[in-house]
């Protein structure tokens, strides 16, 4: 029951997104005079309408996305001669492209509150952690194990618990803490965590003096390092090599930080624009992820970098209130919003973003028409752009069934 009450509500939450963007085409529509007959969420028969003024609000059968009718979008529609001087086209360049990207920013407004809820409630993904690079970062200790490992084995994505007969943690056994910043190993300065690690692998085992600051004091201890198998630094798999540990691990900027209702909005709006970052490099790497959808409809273990669905979306949103992690659900309807706002800015038909394009295009060319004193060459015939639109149409409708094919057979999950 939380799992469907969680998907539920993730969906209810991308239809009212849908539906605000919408209605971000609507009030600006109506702010500057354009005509708007029609506001409807969802799509095929009307269930439910009224009218008031000259707009006709409802509800339609088929709950997957809404539109607006705003009265001479594209030439192709017949204008009654009392609506021409309100007609979209009619109107200052820049008006008309606030109107058709008012959508795309109703998303980012979205995501900008969602991040912020989140950031007062469940927390917000540290920046530090999310670019965090344990070669590059200061030899700082995290965590200082019990015991070193000899045989490398992964269990549960950890190196596996420690058993009797494994030799004791040299850092442990020398006194090493958390928090110590260590400063060299036998007498080499170590200014990195990968510096550090480095030095420890390539050095024999046995004693070895380590220098390190704790409490603003500098130290100096004797670690008895062991040998052990392990693969190259910062991998978890690969060829093992006999290798010198010392038992600890370098300190992790804490994942998740919390925020109060001041420093929250920063922090959303650094989110948002971190959001956006990630969206644009999904977008690039998307044509490499298509044979991998292929590939988990076949069967195969589904890649959790590979698209998905609405319907994908809320099945992981469902599991994250399933399992109490409701801060997953946050940054997923969240980042989803930032997608959605991005991709109808993209310059094709039958998106937002092929509107405004058309329009600059028409713009830039009455523009030099002009200043070459040649007449006005109108508008864009979209009925040569009809082949285009269906094709791009075709296309975003295939990769939508390959997604949505994808999540039913093979979803990707948050929890094995």
């Amino acid at each position: 029951m939380t799992y469907a009450f969680g998907v539920f509500i993730f969906a209810i939450g991308i239809l009212v997104s849908v539906c605000l963007h919408e209605a971000g085409h609507l009030l600006t529509a109506k702010r500057f005079g354009m005509k708007a007959t029609q506001y409807f969420a969802g799509f095929g028969p009307t269930l439910w309408s009224f009218r008031r003024g000259e707009t006709e609000y409802g509800l339609k059968a088929i709950p997957a996305g809404g539109f607006v009718k705003i009265v001479g979008m594209t030439p192709l529609e017949e204008v009654p001669e009392a609506d021409k001087s309100r007609a979209f086209w009619r109107y200052p360049l820049w008006q008309r492209t606030i109107v058709l990207a008012a959508g795309s920013f109703t998303h980012f407004g979205l995501a900008i509150v969602i991040f912020y809820i989140a950031a007062l409630t469940t927390g917000l993904p540290n920046p530090a952690a999310m670019h965090f690079d344990a070669a590059t970062a200061k030899p700082i200790i995290g965590e200082v194990t019990d015991c070193v490992v000899p045989d490398y084995k992964i269990v549960n994505g950890d190196l596996r618990a420690c058993r009797a007969g494994d030799p004791v943690g040299p850092a442990k056994a020398a006194g090493l803490q958390r928090g110590d910043r260590v400063l060299s190993i036998g007498g080499t300065p170590v200014a990195t965590y990968g510096a550090f690690v480095e030095k420890v692998r390539t050095s024999p085992a046995g004693p070895v003096e380590i220098g390190y600051v704790r409490d603003g004091v500098q130290r100096t201890t004797e670690a008895d390092l062991v040998a052990t198998q392990r693969p190259a630094f910062g991998e978890s798999s690969g060829k093992l090599s006999t290798v010198s540990a010392i038992g600890l691990s370098v300190r992790y900027p804490k994942g998740v930080l919390g925020y109060g209702p001041a420093s929250a909005v920063p922090a959303a709006l650094s989110f948002t624009g971190e959001s956006v970052q990630q969206t644009f490099k999904a977008v690039a790497a998307f044509p490499s992820k298509i044979p991998k959808l292929f590939d988990a409809i076949g069967g195969q273990t589904r890649d959790p970098e590979t698209p998905i669905s609405v319907v994908g979306a809320s099945r992981i949103g469902g599991e994250a209130v399933q399992i109490g992690e409701p801060i997953f659900f946050l940054l997923l309807l969240g980042g989803l919003n930032v997608f959605i706002g991005i991709f109808n800015l993209f310059p094709l038909l039958p998106l937002d973003g092929g509107h405004v394009a058309i329009a600059w295009f028409e713009g830039a060319r009455s523009w030099v028409a002009a200043r070459l004193g040649r007449p006005d060459p109108g508008r864009v015939d979209y009925n040569k752009l009809l082949p285009l639109t269906y094709l791009v149409i075709l296309l975003f409708g295939g990769l939508t069934v390959l997604t949505l094919a994808a999540d039913i057979v093979n979803p990707v999950r948050l929890q094995p």
